[in-house]
Order: structure tokens, then C-alpha cells, then sequence
């Protein structure tokens, strides 16, 4: 079928004529105008884009930073832009390169290319939704605030293994990292169990269920800590904080911990330590009203540390102070009279039967072949 006179493509001679007249600098508005004709085009055939092609990659080399940005933000997501269009926007640097590192369908080795490795590179990397766990565990490594808060806020990014432990790890002491990893609602509660003490309640309360539910597939026994619970008690009630601090790290079998859980932002770590070193209840109130007067004198605070307190077993509480003070209990195994789950991944149902497992079929006797 013949192509109409309203099909054909523009004819931009005239336009390049007048880009190239030095007495006026129309570069830039040129550039506008023909990029956002371009975007509203209908359909794009081969003459239009290479119409457009020509006349980008004359103009964007002469046009200034604010304007390349501009074009960039509107040709990178459209699938039809040239990618000769793109590297050159790429190598302009700044805002421009950034909207098409973010924004293109596809990264070609041509645009990272001509990107180059300025710095900002890897966290607007960080940005795109398309990432692959490859890419995400290289930039995991790279140890840098902007990317680690670019993937963190990335809800594109499926952060998982090693990766979500960096960040994890990272966002113990970054507050804003932490919020970042704490909002994302496709992420594991239990493998944010690091981040309890920055977590609202209800994150705090699905953090729970998860290290309760890992904690019960492995073997468990009481700790016996009853001398350990009179020594607390006596540093609580003589007011010597330190010596309860070293005490309550050797009873969790985690000497030199650092608790500082008389501090009112890390009071909750309290209940919880107490309640893996399987302290009673009485103990641990006698702990709440003397180890420090600023929980004494408040009603709300001591209850909330007892709600707490009775809120989970001491195989969980051990293993959410062990994740919040980043050191595992220096022994993990159970004893022979210890509770063993048939089914957890102690048994010892499962890999040494298998181990001696015999063969699924007896090996069959050689036949010797009779001839005659």
C-alpha cells in the first residue's frame, strides 16, 4: 500500500540548516521539540527513526547538561530509541546518564561503555528493576552507603542469601538502612531478626514467630540457670551494672557481649536476654525494679519488659538476642536427654540412617554362559 503524504516522515533538513546557524542558539529547543514529536509519534517506522537518529546525535553533543537530562528522562524508557541516541546521552555524564542507566529496556555493552565509572554509577544501577541476583550479589560487595540504600529501597530487587545478610549486617548501624531493609514487606521476618530493636511492633512480632518457628526444628533442653539467676539477681539488686552485663554474657555462653540494655532504646534486649537464660519470672521483675531506676519509675516500662519476658520460649529468646548482638551461644548441640524433633535437622533419623541406608537393589549374581 502507498504511504500518505500524513505518513511520511517530516523533512528535518531545514531544521538541521538552522541548528547550524551560529547567529542563533536553537540547539537546545530543537532538541525538545523533536524529542517529544518523536515520543507522540503514532508508529515509528525505519525512516522516522533514522530521521531521528541524525538529527539527536548532531544536536546532544552541543546542547547543555539541563537539556540532555531532560531528553534522556524522555527517550531511555522508549524501546524504539536508537541506541546510538542513548550512548551519547550515556557519555554526557550526570543527571542524563543516570536516566538511561536507569530508565532503557536493556543494558547493551555499549552504553555501560559509554556511561563510564563516574561515581554514582553503581547505586543508579542499584535503582533498576530488573536486576538479576548476580548483579545484586556483585553490588552487595561493593561496601557503598548509596548502593546499599539503592538496593535496600529497591522493591524490585530480589535481595536474598549472602546479599541480605550484608545489608543486614550493615544496617546494624546504619539507622537509615535498617528502615529502608524493615519496610520492605517481601523480605523474610526472620532473616531481619538482626534489626529487632529498630523494628516497629508489629514487624518485631512477626520477627518473633520466624526465629520461634526456626528455633523449634532444632534440639532443645532447659538451660538450668538457676545460679545464674541468683548472681544476676544479686548484681541487679546491688546496683553494679557491669558485673550483671558480664554475668548475663557468660550465662548465655556469649562472654564480652555488649548488652547496654539499660539504655532506653535496647531495654526490650533485656526481657529477652533474661528469658534465654530461662530466669523465672520473679527473678526477672526483681532484674526490671533494681538493675536501673529510670525502669523502676516507670509503671509502663516494667510491664512492658514482663509482657515481653512471657511472650516466648528460651530456645526463642536465645536465638533473637543471639541475631540482635550478632555472636552465636557458645554451645548449640543438645545433650542425649535433650528433646530431639523427629523431623528437624538434628534428628538423628535422618542423615545417618541414611548414610547406612543399603542400596536400593541387591547386586545380581554374575550368569555364566554354558556353551556346548
Amino acid at each position: 500500500m502507498a504511504r500518505s503524504a500524513a505518513d511520511a516522515p517530516p523533512d528535518l533538513s531545514g531544521l538541521l540548516d538552522l541548528a547550524r546557524d551560529r547567529r542563533l542558539d536553537m540547539k537546545p529547543v530543537l532538541l525538545r521539540v523533536q524529542t517529544d514529536l518523536f515520543r507522540a509519534a503514532p508508529v515509528r517506522d525505519v525512516a522516522t527513526i533514522r530521521a531521528f537518529e541524525a538529527l539527536a546525535c548532531g544536536l546532544i553533543p552541543t546542547v547543555d547538561a539541563a537539556t540532555a537530562e531532560i531528553v534522556a528522562q524522555k527517550l531511555a524508557p522508549l524501546p524504539d530509541t536508537p541506541q546510538s541516541v542513548l550512548a551519547l546521552l550515556a557519555a554526557q555524564g550526570g543527571g542524563a546518564r543516570d536516566a538511561v542507566l536507569a530508565g532503557s529496556p536493556v543494558l547493551t555493552t555499549a552504553l555501560l561503555e559509554a556511561a563510564g565509572s563516574g561515581p554514582g554509577l553503581d547505586a543508579v544501577l542499584a535503582r533498576r528493576t530488573d536486576l538479576g541476583r548476580a548483579l545484586i550479589e556483585d553490588l552487595s560487595l561493593r561496601g557503598d552507603p548509596d548502593v546499599d540504600r539503592a538496593l535496600a529501597g529497591n522493591a524490585g530487587a530480589p535481595l536474598a542469601g549472602p546479599a541480605l545478610e550484608r545489608l543486614v549486617e550493615r544496617a546494624r548501624r546504619q539507622t537509615d538502612l535498617a528502615a529502608l531493609l524493615l519496610s520492605r514487606d517481601d523480605l523474610p521476618a526472620v532473616d531481619l531478626a538482626p534489626l529487632y530493636l529498630q523494628a516497629g511492633p508489629e514487624r518485631r512480632t512477626a520477627i518473633r514467630d520466624g526465629v520461634a518457628a526456626r528455633a523449634a526444628l532444632r534440639p532443645q533442653g532447659r538451660a538450668g540457670m538457676r545460679a545464674a539467676g541468683a548472681a544476676l539477681t544479686a548484681f541487679a539488686g546491688r546496683g553494679e551494672p557491669e558485673r550483671f552485663e558480664a554475668a548475663l554474657g557468660e550465662a548465655l555462653g556469649m562472654p564480652g557481649a555488649c548488652f547496654r540494655a539499660t539504655e532506653p532504646e535496647r531495654r526490650d534486649l533485656l526481657a529477652l536476654a533474661l528469658r534465654a537464660a530461662d530466669l523465672a519470672e520473679e527473678e526477672a521483675v526483681f532484674i526490671f525494679l533494681r538493675l536501673d531506676p529510670s525502669i523502676a519509675r516507670s509503671v509502663d516500662a516494667v510491664f512492658g519488659l514482663t509482657k515481653l519476658f512471657r511472650s516466648m520460649d528460651a530456645a526463642t529468646a536465645r536465638d533473637l538476642v543471639a541475631s540482635i548482638l550478632g555472636s552465636e551461644p557458645a554451645a548449640r548441640g543438645a545433650t542425649p536427654d535433650q528433646h530431639r524433633p523427629a523431623h528437624g535437622p538434628a534428628s538423628p533419623r535422618l542423615r545417618p540412617a541414611a548414610a547406612a541406608a543399603p542400596a536400593l537393589r541387591p547386586s545380581l549374581p554374575e550368569r555364566t554362559r554354558k556353551t556346548r
